[in-house]
């Protein structure tokens, strides 16, 4: 039986689904190092374009089933804080990086 993670769904509060760890992994490394760090972001047919040269090609071949990777990995990292949703038609995403405080006197 394959690695699972769970993951969360920003829309459904409080539900929780195993999926496979391997592609998750996968998509969510691939969609960090393309969505842009600030508004206005991608839309999500920019970031599954944006996101498939980064995708292993044994588990994504030819970008099969990307698109339902990416949406799971979004709303799991929305509902993390870690993309931030913009309220714009389209909808348009980015990735929100939380730094790290210094403690006081460094």
């Amino acid at each position: 039986m394959p690695d699972k993670i769970a993951v969360e769904n920003v829309n459904v509060p409080g539900q929780v689904t195993n999926v496979d760890r391997t592609k998750y992994e996968a998509m969510k490394a691939a969609m960090l190092k393309t969505l842009p760090k600030a508004s206005p972001g991608m839309t999500a047919k920019e970031s599954k374009e944006a996101a498939k040269p980064h995708l292993p090609d044994d588990l994504f071949p030819g970008g099969a089933t990307s698109g339902w990777w990416q949406k799971c990995v979004q709303l799991d990292l929305e509902a993390k804080g870690l993309v931030i949703r913009e309220d714009t038609k389209p909808l348009r995403f980015y990735h929100f990086e939380r730094h790290k405080t210094l403690p006081h006197g460094s």
